[in-house]
């Protein structure tokens, strides 16, 4: 399936799971939205190799998916988002008893609230 003329958004996507999707969309000919909370050199020399690897149009914008404003200027800065990949997220890694609810607002901030904000714009 090609994906060319296409733009796809992939939230926490310089690594992991979402660095393996942002790569099969890329090479599916789609432009590449690589997002994560960071801003490093790293992050836009991974936009720049992808790029150059798969001969598509792939950027790095940084957002934290948290915060409602970060969400929509994501969005708006991709400039288009045919495809939305919601894949940034965080973990527990305690007993959810043992969370204080600082750990869980922050969860459900980014793995729920960010995914909304996205998908709402």
């Amino acid at each position: 399936m090609s994906l060319k003329g296409k733009t796809a958004v992939v939230t926490g996507s310089n690594s992991g799971i979402g660095l393996g999707v942002a790569r099969s969309l890329a090479g599916a000919g789609a432009s590449v939205v690589l997002n994560s909370f960071t801003q490093r050199d790293e992050d836009h020399a991974l936009a720049k190799a992808m790029a150059a690897e798969f001969g598509v149009d792939v950027r790095y914008i940084r957002a934290d998916m948290s915060k409602a404003a970060e969400c929509r200027a994501l969005i708006e800065q991709a400039g288009a988002c045919d495809i939305l990949v919601n894949n940034a997220g965080i973990s527990m890694r305690a007993m959810f008893a043992d969370c204080d609810t600082k750990v869980l607002k922050q969860l459900m901030d980014i793995n729920f609230w960010g995914a909304v904000y996205c998908t709402k714009h």
